[in-house]
């Protein structure tokens, strides 16, 4: 099966504080249906983001799918007090990048909306 890296379909990926203690990861989507695609997938998970991070499952504190606002939410300990000696990232807000690499299990099909891709044309088209 194809994949797609998380930032071909996320529209917003952030990351911000949450407390001294925490930082939370948000991933937002446009589409309905790309959200969808993505929940259904089953590749934004817990452990998921916890194999990004280079953590064990038990860093990520919580994970929140939220479908009315097409997002998904994950809580997880910084490695490092905000504030701390060490602390290289005073606001948490560029501890997002990890989650950018995510794979997704994504087959295009002509129906995705856009045009079919060159292995989806038929010869005369």
């Amino acid at each position: 099966m194809q994949s797609k890296p998380l930032r071909e379909l996320a529209n917003i990926v952030r990351s911000k504080n949450a407390g001294p203690h925490r930082l939370t990861l948000d991933v937002l989507f446009d589409s309905h249906e790309v959200f969808c695609r993505v929940r259904d997938s089953g590749a934004l998970t817990i452990d998921a983001v916890a194999a990004a991070y280079g953590v064990p499952k038990e860093t990520v504190t919580s994970s929140v799918i939220y479908e009315p606002g097409n997002a998904f939410k994950f809580t997880l300990r910084r490695p490092t007090v905000q504030g701390a000696v060490g602390d290289t990232d005073h606001y948490g807000a560029q501890q997002h990048a990890p989650l950018l690499d995510i794979e997704i299990p994504w087959e295009t099909h002509t129906n995705d909306g856009g045009p079919p891709t060159t292995a989806e044309r038929k010869p005369n088209e």
